[in-house]
């Protein structure tokens, strides 16, 4: 199982490379903050204002919240907002939270539509068919929150509906989650970007029970990458 530095480690590695390959427009590095007893936690500065996400607020208010605020890890060319927060108590992880909050609207095609133009990567951002909405792979250790298929303590969460939570068979590390956003949102015909990721060998165990095995879920690769 990783340490909390090493995830935060990984974090960092993660946000350079897509600096480096031109997918963030902005980034907050992370951070290690100490907490009562032993907790530590992973996080970003203006991390206080996720708490919006919540909120039984219209999707375009929340977006433009969070990217006002710059509460996020790393802003994507397209608007996009990822985040990525995790929570130790000493070296067992607590909880985590990885969003993707996708811009609403393209406001910045509007202003400067080169950058979509001249890049196949956003041929899908531009279309008229997609359909944009937030996700989020949470995880919760706790017993009095872990509820058997209701509330796995491994779960995506898609579009903010207030009860989806799609049993996930373990704790995603910062590379898993950049993977997958990369792997079905930003690839291109020339260019695959998860594929030149940063490579680590650390994962979390399984945290799924049997009665989450038996409806439809998400495996989590557990080996090195």
């Amino acid at each position: 199982m990783p340490t909390p530095q090493e995830i935060k480690n990984q974090i960092d590695k993660i946000i350079g490379y897509l600096v480096e390959v031109g997918l963030a427009s902005d980034q907050n590095f992370s951070f290690l903050r100490e907490l009562q007893g032993s907790r530590i936690e992973i996080t970003f500065p203006q991390a206080e204002h996720i708490s919006i996400a919540i909120k039984d607020r219209a999707y375009s208010d929340i977006y433009e919240h969070l990217a006002r605020e710059r509460a996020y890890s790393v802003k994507l060319p397209d608007g996009a907002l990822v985040q990525m927060m995790y929570m130790f108590d000493g070296s067992i992880l607590e909880r985590h939270r990885l969003a993707f909050f996708p811009a609403p609207h393209l406001e910045e095609f509007q202003n400067n539509p080169e950058i979509y133009l001249e890049d196949e990567i956003y041929a899908d951002v531009v279309a008229r068919s997609i359909v944009r909405f937030p996700l989020r792979f949470d995880y919760e250790a706790g017993d009095d929150v872990h509820k058997e298929i209701d509330h796995p303590k491994s779960h995506l969460s898609l579009g903010q509906y207030k009860n989806c939570r799609i049993p996930v068979t373990a704790p995603l590390t910062p590379l898993r989650f950049i993977d997958f956003l990369l792997r079905n949102f930003y690839h291109t015909v020339f260019r695959r970007y998860a594929d030149q990721l940063p490579s680590f060998s650390d994962a979390f165990g399984e945290s799924i029970v049997l009665t989450e095995r038996n409806v439809v879920h998400i495996q989590i690769p557990v080996g090195a990458t």
